[in-house]
């Protein structure tokens, strides 16, 4: 495999500035962008970026590779007015949380063949360039889900790259990405949030929680701008999880009211049981000397 020696990443929050963390600690050359002027100043200022791009992205014809880290929306707006730009890059992806609208996007701006989405499931409830960091990626799953024309080649480098950066690799449709990621991923942000809410109203700060609740909570700190264009992108999958967590909620509500103590210890087993069950998948294995 030819090695990647430019790699331009759009957004410099905590999954992209994690990435450009990465690929500089690996001396790749990072050119970089970000809304936020004092992320990229300080980006720059650290030797993590070693080339600026302005808001036109002018300039990023010049990677190898380019990596959107973006919102969704915001993912689906940049691929459709940069697209001009990218017609020699090698491999062009993103790191969003939903891929199905975001592959259909990058097929329509002619960037198909080239275009991989990808979907670290890492991350923190922290977010902005402060948060980031070289390690986020250490033994984390990457999903990557091809458009219809992605091409071997194409596919191929994207492995490469992510495996290069200490990863697994997972290659599934975007479509069959998003209905999974309801449960793995929305569904728990969704009842952090709204566990948060429920304890605000009641007048009961974080600070006051044990561990549990503080663990059960942490989602709590995530992005709202990451979240909501996360939620409506992939409004009718997560409504589906939704709607068999409130009949398992309304199953135990009903339990309790009844006494039913055989019903209620059966929740709690039934929980315990899921813990404890099958360990998590080997990752795939990383690429040679990563």
């Amino acid at each position: 495999m030819t090695r990647i020696e430019r790699v331009a990443v759009v957004g410099l929050g905590l999954m992209g500035g994690s990435l450009a963390r990465a690929l500089a600690a690996r001396d790749v050359h990072v050119l970089g962008y970000d809304s936020m002027p004092d992320s990229l100043d300080a980006a720059e200022g650290e030797g993590i970026v070693h080339e600026r791009l302005p808001a036109t992205l002018t300039g990023i014809e010049g990677a190898d590779v380019v990596v959107f880290a973006l919102p969704v929306d915001a993912t689906m707006s940049a691929l459709t007015r940069v697209a001009p730009l990218l017609e020699r890059t090698r491999l062009i992806m993103d790191v969003a949380s939903t891929k199905r609208t975001i592959v259909d996007t990058a097929e329509k701006a002619g960037l198909g063949a080239r275009y991989v989405g990808a979907h670290p499931l890492t991350g923190s409830h922290r977010s902005g360039w402060r948060a980031s960091r070289a390690t986020l990626f250490d033994d984390a799953r990457v999903f990557l889900c091809p458009t219809r024309s992605t091409s071997p080649e194409s596919l191929a480098l994207a492995e490469w790259f992510w495996r290069g950066l200490r990863t697994g690799v997972e290659v599934l449709d975007a479509a069959t990405h998003d209905e999974q990621m309801a449960w793995r991923s929305h569904l728990p942000q969704v009842v952090s949030t709204a566990l948060a809410l429920v304890l605000q109203h009641a007048g009961i700060h974080r600070s006051a929680l044990g561990p549990g609740g503080r663990d059960m909570t942490r989602l709590a700190g995530g992005s709202p701008d990451l979240w909501v264009s996360i939620v409506e992108d992939n409004g009718a999958a997560l409504d589906a999880a939704l709607h068999e967590l409130d009949e398992e909620l309304r199953r135990f509500r009903a339990a309790l009211s009844a006494h039913d103590r055989g019903a209620t210890t059966e929740f709690f087993s039934s929980g315990r049981d899921w813990f404890d069950g099958a360990p998590l998948e080997p990752l795939t294995a990383r690429a040679p000397g990563a």
